[in-house]
């Protein structure tokens, strides 16, 4: 492929991202969350198996957006559901799950591709996607729906069978009275007397549409702190970062080369570890604030060490930064959007946020090669200047989020 075809092929991935992300509230609200978790695990079946027979451009290309499309469902559901299936004690070390699946998956990737990213055998790194898919698809068959959901749709014999499933002999049931004076029972999540008022609220409203939820002055801090979570992720030039590790660490570590990228997301990996027992520790505030300010200072050491030609400090500071990164910035946005939603503006706001995140991924692929450029003069040790812009945007977005963020 020439490299404008590939960049197309790339793109399209992030255009199905969005596409996903901006209908998943209306699959979750007809289909519930464990439909639209099928739907997502179908996309990934059909676009994997469809790049792994791809013997020309339309196919892998439909088979890039449907995976993107996929990936949209999936990370608009996956934190909600997470969310509303957990007990309270412990739902932000669950929500950091959604993250750690994410760099498990880069990481297995990666690993495949170091024996099979070959002419040859490429295929086979799709083929393996697309079978963990139709496992998930299969598996999915036995999996609860959300009590939440079922709650909200006057599902109420329903949601106490999978209040059992879930928390065991005796999950309480409410009863409240509506304004009809039709009695409706709501199953609760957990045990805890918080957790009784959390599901006297659930069911309440109808399910709101994005236009509603732009509309609603009610809602515009949790729509805030949705959209600023997810710029802090993307402006941050995490991808920039990570176009520029390959580089920089190969000449740091030329002996081992091809090993740098899976080094990397080794890293991410086992930073995102922390997270899952700090968060409820030291509380989502604080946690994003450590993050943000190691990734301030280590985007600083990286365009410092690019400018000045110094390659051990480009090299640590990179890996800083995706410590930084790991342990608030890229897991502690998909806790946060679920707790701070209404439960019947969840899907909507989940919708707008990752939206946006697919949006301001785009956006940086697309000038941050332009901008490096421009910025640089042509001189190539001054390429470290575009980090020092993606630290001011990061700066901005963080100071934003926390001065709007209550825990």
């Amino acid at each position: 492929m020439s490299d404008a075809t590939f960049s197309v092929v790339t793109s399209v991935y992030t255009i199905g991202g969005l596409l996903g992300s901006l209908f998943a509230n209306v699959l979750m609200d007809r289909f519930g969350r464990k439909g639209t978790v099928e739907v997502s695990s179908t996309m990934f079946v059909i676009g994997s198996a469809c790049m792994s027979i791809a013997s020309g451009l339309p196919l892998l290309l439909l088979g890039r957006v449907l995976v993107g499309i996929g990936a949209g469902f999936g990370l608009c559901v996956g934190p909600i559901f997470l969310s509303e299936i957990a007990p309270s004690k412990i739902k932000g070390a669950v929500g950091v799950l959604t993250q750690f699946a994410i760099v498990i998956g880069i990481m297995t990737t990666q690993a495949m591709g170091l024996r099979l990213a070959t002419t040859r055998t490429w295929r086979w790194v799709l083929v393996a996607s697309s079978f963990l898919s139709a496992v998930q698809l299969i598996l999915g068959l036995w999996m609860v729906e959300s009590p939440t959901y079922l709650a909200r749709h006057k599902m109420t014999k329903q949601g106490a069978v999978v209040a059992h499933r879930l928390w065991g002999a005796t999950a309480p049931v409410i009863a409240r009275q509506e304004d009809n004076d039709e009695s409706v029972a709501d199953p609760l999540l957990e045990h805890s007397a918080s957790d009784v008022e959390d599901q006297k609220h659930k069911g309440r409203d109808d399910a709101i549409t994005v236009p509603q939820l732009l509309k609603a002055s009610n809602l515009r801090t949790p729509l805030m702190i949705a959209c600023f979570s997810m710029l802090c992720q993307q402006l941050s030039g995490v991808n920039a970062v990570l176009y520029y590790s390959n580089d920089i660490l190969s000449k740091a570590l030329p002996d081992f080369g091809p090993y740098v990228s899976l080094g990397i997301t080794i890293v991410n990996v086992i930073m995102t570890f922390p997270p899952i027992f700090l968060i409820e520790r030291i509380g989502r505030k604080k946690l994003l604030s450590l993050s943000a300010i190691g990734a301030l200072i280590s985007l600083w050491g990286v365009g410092f060490g690019l400018d000045s030609g110094y390659v051990t400090l480009a090299s640590l500071t990179i890996i800083t930064f995706i410590a930084s990164f790991a342990i608030g910035i890229g897991p502690v946005p998909f806790v946060m959007i679920p707790e701070v939603s209404p439960p019947h503006a969840v899907s909507a706001l989940s919708s707008v946020g990752l939206s946006l995140n697919w949006i301001a991924n785009f956006l940086v692929g697309l000038v941050f090669l332009p901008l490096r450029n421009l910025l640089a003069h042509g001189d190539a040790s001054k390429e470290g200047r575009v980090f020092y812009v993606f630290a001011s945007m990061l700066a901005f977005c963080s100071l934003v989020l926390l001065s709007i963020y209550r825990e």
